[in-house]
């Protein structure tokens, strides 16, 4: 099997861990996790409830601490792993970030950045979905039929 889908599946399922501590903490169940060099350096899940923040997505959330972990603003050497594709807000983030690569799980068919601005990450980034897709649509569905009932 290719080491990097393996690798990918290891970060993804960190990422999934991260939306699993928000979706107990009644927040919407998204996880980050961003790797620099084979390390992860940041974790975070969604916290707009926690926070009252509108702007604290994982996404985010991940792009602070690494930035701060590193001690600069751009994570050039970086790649974040998401459980569900970025939102315009978060891709404007990452666009800033000059992020290396982002790789998500599930796409976001009612608000992903690629539905509003699919031109708005940096130029060199690299992108790529569908990493464990199935676990991360399950959590997500879960999630809201509970909400439902």
């Amino acid at each position: 099997m290719n080491t990097n889908l393996l690798n990918d599946e290891y970060y993804m399922r960190q990422a999934l861990n991260e939306a699993r501590i928000a979706y107990e903490k009644d927040e919407v169940p998204v996880g980050a996790i961003i790797v620099c060099k084979g390390r992860i350096i940041a974790r975070a899940h969604n916290l707009t409830e926690t926070l009252n923040d509108v702007t604290a997505h994982a996404e985010m959330q991940a792009i602070t601490a690494a930035a701060n972990i590193l001690g600069g603003k751009y994570l050039t050497d970086c790649t974040l792993y998401v459980t569900l594709e970025p939102c315009p807000m978060c891709a404007g983030g990452l666009l800033w970030s000059q992020i290396s690569t982002i790789i998500y799980g599930a796409r976001d068919q009612k608000r992903g950045y690629s539905l509003f601005s699919p031109g708005i990450l940096h130029p060199k980034t690299t992108i790529k979905g569908g990493v464990l897709e199935e676990e991360c649509i399950t959590l997500m569905k879960d999630f809201f039929k509970e909400k439902r009932k």
